[in-house]
């Protein structure tokens, strides 16, 4: 008996063999493992969320770009990338206590409905959207809907105790991927580009022939902050400033096949001097743009080293309307530089890149990248040397405003503090400053933010628990900056004011001047002899 029973034991155990269910399909065992807890799980589950998990931590494991996303996801997103949706024309601001408009389109809805910049709205759709617990995007899900459809805002107006009911018919609005165009100087003009998205050639391609009818020579072209997008819009940018038959980028496959993309020809700024403006946020699509026109020596790539996403995603859709954002290839400049950083310890440890870069001082201060011998690459005009291992790296570095990426910043920023003051003063100054101030080229050169104006708002930040380290000029600085901007906007009633103001306070910005500015310097970056450009003409 007992060696029966040991027999019956050493045969239960090569049944158990883990070999003996290696070959179990993957798809059986899924659907075997759901049925598990369909049927003795303690609780009633949700089959179609248990499978989303599930779908999302497996691409979770791949890299960390490729991604589920939910059917709910898909929809913002196309509405996003097609640069339309259905609203009503306002930017507004979502503090503790109310929601204040601190922009109307031109010829919008709210403003032909008579909605003003500096009114507040209390209700929409007779529901009371005051108060802290009303979260911002419950707001803008109120606010946005079908085209065509009505929606009643409350609004009460500056110095009124009254709301009054104002209807509106929502159109669809252009979320405008060129973000601001305007010329500096008499040569220069200055484009800022938000996202590559459906509307992104066409916007570009209309700036710069306004920008060139107003004289532009030189251009400053900002990456900063722009994530990325559709890599047909990329090739689109960068097709506006180089010639025809030149590689944009290339993208290999799991097989190794390698396919390759070119400019058409059909652009508008093929001469004239450059700088491109990157940042630790610039990622894909933009990488894309700045790594062409570093490899090609069309341009000076001023700032940080950008984000270092080189992955390509290709879309899949699944009955339900969700998607699998899946990579299929690697992004390389036309150097043969790969833009995407290494991402082998993790998802965590992959985002965590800023925080790592800080630490190093990478982003303080010049220096503290090196390069294997292996990342050496060589421009494809000039030879100037390049290095890869993801991101792009400026020809020309320009450290951090740490300032605004500080708690204090960010929680001050949020708190609807600036806009709530700056909209006081305008109303109660706007007269004298109009006076002293007629235009905006007066206001940027001549106003300064007063010692009192600053003060209190530092001690309704700090009534509020935002400690503001007021004894540091630097931080000073940039408070002044942020109340300059929004008075700015207010005051001319147009919020690319604002966004100049900024602009003149960049680092970058000044770093690009200074290049365009100095020809001498702008042909050493880009290693060019005094008299390569007369040899080249057009390019």
């Amino acid at each position: 008996m007992k060696n029966k029973s040991i027999l019956f034991i050493l045969c239960a155990l090569v049944l158990m063999d883990p070999a003996a269910f290696a070959q179990m399909n993957p798809k059986v065992k899924f659907e075997e493992a759901l049925k598990l807890v369909q049927n003795h799980y303690v609780d009633p589950v949700d089959d179609e969320h248990l499978v989303d998990v599930a779908i999302g931590a497996m691409l979770t494991d791949l890299d960390p770009h490729s991604q589920y996303v939910s059917r709910e996801e898909a929809e913002a997103m196309k509405s996003a990338m097609e640069g339309v949706f259905a609203g009503i024309g306002i930017q507004y601001l979502k503090d503790n206590e109310s929601t204040r408009i601190i922009q109307v389109n031109p010829d919008g809805p709210a403003m032909r409905a008579g909605v003003k910049v500096g009114d507040r709205i209390v209700t929409i759709d007779g529901e009371d959207i005051t108060g802290i617990e009303v979260k911002n995007q419950d707001i803008l899900t109120k606010l946005r809907g079908e085209r065509g459809s009505e929606v009643v805002l409350g609004i009460r107006s500056s110095n009124a105790e009254a709301v009054r009911l104002v209807p509106i018919i929502r159109e669809n609005i252009i979320e405008r991927s060129v973000q601001e165009a305007y010329m500096v100087d008499k040569e220069t003009g200055y484009l800022s580009l938000a996202i590559f998205n459906n509307t992104t050639r066409k916007e570009i391609d209309e700036a710069i022939e306004k920008l060139q009818d107003q004289g532009m020579k030189k251009l400053i072209f900002n990456l900063q902050g722009n994530r990325g997008g559709y890599v047909e819009a990329a090739i689109g940018v960068a097709d506006e400033f180089l010639p025809k038959g030149k590689i944009v980028f290339y993208s290999v496959s799991n097989t190794g096949a390698k396919d390759y993309y070119f400019t058409g020809g059909f652009g508008r700024f093929y001469d004239g001097e450059m700088v491109v403006l990157i940042d630790e946020i610039t990622a894909s699509s933009s990488e894309i743009v700045a790594g062409a026109l570093q490899d090609w020596d069309r341009a000076v790539i001023v700032g940080r080293r950008s984000f270092g996403k080189g992955l390509m995603q290709r879309t899949f859709p699944l009955p339900d309307g969700s998607e699998l954002h899946l990579t299929g290839a690697r992004y390389y400049t036309p150097s043969g530089r790969s833009i995407q950083r290494p991402y082998d310890k993790g998802r965590e440890d992959y985002y965590n890149e800023f925080n790592r870069r800080m630490e190093s001082k990478e982003l303080l201060e010049e220096g503290h990248v090196s390069f294997a011998d292996s990342l050496k690459f060589s421009t494809l005009t000039n030879k100037r040397i390049v290095y890869g291992g993801g991101g792009i790296m400026p020809d020309y570095f320009v450290p951090i405003n740490i300032h605004l990426y500080s708690d204090w910043m960010t929680n001050l920023m949020n708190s609807g503090l600036v806009t709530n003051l700056c909209f006081e003063y305008v109303e109660q100054n706007r007269t004298p400053l109009t006076a002293s101030h007629p235009d905006f080229a007066a206001f940027s050169a001549n106003f300064a933010v007063t010692d009192s104006l600053r003060n209190k708002l530092i001690a309704e930040a700090e009534a509020v628990g935002i400690a503001v380290p007021n004894a540091d000029k630097s931080a000073k600085e940039s408070i002044d900056v942020e109340l300059k901007s929004r008075i700015a906007s207010l005051l001319y009633a147009d919020a690319h004011y604002g966004a100049r103001v900024h602009n003149e306070a960049d680092r970058s910005f000044q770093a690009a001047m200074k290049i365009l500015n100095d020809e001498n310097l702008y042909r050493k970056l880009l290693n060019e002899q005094p008299s390569s450009k007369q040899k080249k003409g057009k390019r």
